[in-house]
Formats: structure tokens, sequence, C-alpha cells
């Protein structure tokens, strides 16, 4: 098979590399990539969010899939324009893509199939949705209604907080369009994980879970990023939990999705909190985690490539999935100011000394080559290195010791990945 990956993440990377590994495949493109897939296949210079380009391409090369990777394309409707010249597409049309393009959307069908989730109110003005905050008090959480890139979040303690993340995302226009409303929930107590599920129609085929530690800061601190490490599988949530909470949280939603006439087809990441009442839904993604599918990838033990092809053509009772019974632990190396304004073009070294360590593997995101051929920081998530071992704590460990034999002068990570896991274990 001919396949074209779209992306150029750390969680690109990994899917490029379990792609790369399978004897289905006879030739993988990835655009844009990034000097790490440059290893696993041919890097094309079309940006993820050019749909037109993307789709253009895939029919000139006769690809046989299309495997994506961010949501942006997703909602900007990749696979409708793969569908329109013939070309499987293994993520969802536009329409269905809303579960992560529009947090309202996804409330809505959360409510009409009766998904446990926290109660919600959207706002289009801001005055509004102020006076509603005061009212009500903290915590509480404020949600950008659109795509903001894992930043349209804020969890406030405070009324206080929640006015200045509503004046942030709708009067002072920093997240664009996707600010233009916002959805107003209660703030939901507990263990937050990330459920994977292949889905096609109203057929779901568990993958996995991993734990994501979303704030930059050690002990949860700071503000949230797009994720600073993941492990997997997380502590107190086992298969048999997980298929649970598949059932309770992700087929009733494809069935509604599947009643209004736009079925979803692609792989379902859905962030739950383990509430003492049961697993709540916290949102919808369309796609894998990152860096979660580092954490998940790495336990691989099947084909990823004949899954993610019988997704495409909604074969789902084909699909086989296995991982290895051991733990992982995946630690993000960023730049020195990220999720702000963030240092780049640093010298990066020592990949190789890394991976040397039994159990490493070392995903690049946010890297480049300068004109010398030198491995350079170019984004705010820079590498994810990750590791696998027997027991979770020998995972954390081991990953560590991969992110000490890195030689990068303007990194910053967390001391505590995998902490709360491990303590949860005792």
């Amino acid at each position: 098979m001919k396949v074209l990956l779209v992306g150029s993440g750390g969680r690109e990377h990994a899917l490029a590399t379990a792609l790369a590994a399978s004897p289905a495949l006879t030739k993988l493109f990835i655009a844009p990539g990034n000097p790490g897939t440059a290893a696993c296949g041919t890097n094309v210079a079309i940006a993820a969010g050019d749909v037109v380009a993307l789709a253009a391409f895939a029919q000139r090369e006769s690809i046989d899939l299309v495997v994506p990777g961010p949501e942006a394309p997703l909602v900007a409707g990749l696979a409708d324009a793969c569908v329109k010249v013939g070309i499987a597409c293994a993520g969802p049309t536009q329409a269905a893509a809303q579960l992560e393009g529009s947090k309202s959307f996804t409330k809505e069908v959360c409510d009409a199939a009766g998904i446990p989730t926290a109660k919600w109110e959207r706002f289009t003005d801001a005055a509004h949705a102020i006076a509603f905050v005061r009212r009500r008090g903290g915590p509480i959480v404020v949600k950008a209604d659109g795509l903001a890139a894992g930043k349209g979040v804020v969890v406030a303690q405070t009324a206080e907080e929640a006015e200045g993340a509503i004046i942030d995302m709708m009067t002072s226009d920093k997240l664009g369009d996707a600010g233009k409303s916002v959805v107003i929930e209660e703030c939901l107590v507990g263990e937050e994980v990330s459920l994977f599920a292949f889905c096609s129609g109203e057929t779901a085929v568990l993958i996995g879970a991993a734990q994501d530690h979303k704030r930059i800061g050690d002990g949860d601190t700071g503000p949230n990023t797009g994720g600073m490490g993941a492990v997997s599988p997380p502590a107190g949530f086992d298969r048999a939990a997980q298929e649970k909470a598949l059932d309770v949280l992700v087929r009733p939603m494809l069935a509604e999705m599947a009643r209004r006439g736009t079925p979803f087809r692609g792989v379902i990441f859905a962030g739950l909190m383990l509430t003492n009442e049961g697993p709540k839904l916290i949102e919808y993604n369309v796609r894998f985690g990152d860096p979660e599918a580092q954490a998940l990838l790495i336990r691989l033990t099947t084909d990823l490539l004949p899954a993610l092809d019988a997704l495409a053509k909604d074969r789902l009772a084909d699909v086989q999935i296995g991982f290895s019974e051991e733990a992982s632990a995946a630690v993000v190396m960023a730049a020195k100011g990220y999720p702000g304004d963030y240092v780049k073009g640093g010298c990066i070294e020592g990949l190789d000394a890394a991976e040397a360590i039994p159990g490493v593997r070392v995903f690049q995101a946010g890297t480049a080559l300068n004109r010398e051929g030198q491995l350079v920081a170019s984004g705010g998530r820079v590498l994810t290195v990750c590791a696998t071992a027997p027991t979770m704590k020998e995972a954390v460990e081991t990953a560590y010791r991969g992110v000490a034999a890195i030689r990068w002068d303007d990194a910053v990570w967390r001391r505590d990945i995998g902490a709360r896991a491990l303590s949860a274990e005792h």
C-alpha cells in the first residue's frame, strides 16, 4: 500500500514509525513531516492544512490510504476532499469532525445520546458569560468553542480567573474565531484519562488508554499546554474499565451521529474524568492525542496499517489490535518559554545516545535542520522521549535517562511525569 500521512509533530513521527514497520507498506509519504519522519518515508512540502493540495497529491501519486494526524485538516474537510477523488481516508468527514471542532456541538450530541458529561452553557456575549460565572463562582471551566490547538481550556479556581479567561478568548482576539463563543461548564473532579478507539459507523474497537499531563509545571501548575508527557496504561483504568467506558461514552455517541446522518469514521479520543459517580466525558478529539499516541504506539504489538485501512473501508470487524503488557512513559522536551513565546534555533545533540538506552525511543516534533545540517529546535514542543519497561516505575526512570542523554541548552521539561500513576499504584 502507498500511504500519505498528514502532519509534522511527535504524534506523526510515532505514526510514521509504526506504519514504516508494516509488511503491507510499499511507500510512505509524510506531509509536511519533520527530520524524524524523513527516516521513515518521504517528506512532502505540503502544509497539513492545505486540504486541496493534499487531495491532489494523493490522487497524482495513486495513494491507497490517507492517514490524518492533527485535527485541523479534518475540520477543514480533508476526508471529504479525499473521498471526492476516490481515495480512502482513515478520518472523519468535516461534518463528523465537529465533535472536536465545536465544543457546543459535542455537548448537544452528549445530551441527545444520554452521555454523562459536565453541566454546561454556551455564550456568544462576553458580558452574559461574565455575569454567569459571577453567579456560579469557582472552580469553573471556560472553553473556547472552536479549535485552539490545545490552549482553549481554562480551569478557573475563582470567578475572577474565569472572567480573565472569557476576556482573553472573546474580546482580546487571542484565539481568533475559536473564541468568538465559549462553553462554560462545571468543574469535574477526579483522575483525567484519555481513551482511544477505532470507530466506523456504530462499531468501536478499543485501542487503549493513556494519561496526559497538560500543565507546563511540576505538580500540575502553570498554564495548559498541548501536553507535557503521558503514561500508558493509566493506573486504576484497566482494559475491562476501558471497554465499559466505551459502552457508556463512545458507542451511544456513534449511534447518535449515525442517526443524524453524519456517521463517524476514524480514531476517537475521549477525554474522561474518573469521578466518584463513574467516568464522565470532558471532550472528544477526532484523532490520536499528542503525546498520548507516542506512549500508546510504542506498546503496539500488531500491524497498525491494516487496522487503519479496515477502519477507512468500514471493515472494523476484521481488526485485531494488540499491546504489550509493558508500561510506557513519554516525556516532552519543550523550548524555553513555551506555551508562550519560546526560544528557537538551539542545536540538539545526543538523540543517538538516548536511543542506545534499551527501551528508549525519541520522537521529533518541533525540529528542523539548519544550513549546516544540524538538528535545531523550531517549535514549542520539540521532542518526546519515550520508554517501555516491565513496570511503570522502570518506564518513567528509563525515559528520564533518555532525557538526560540529550544535549540542548534551551530545553524545559516536567520532572514528575507518571508521579500520579505511581502514587495511585501504591
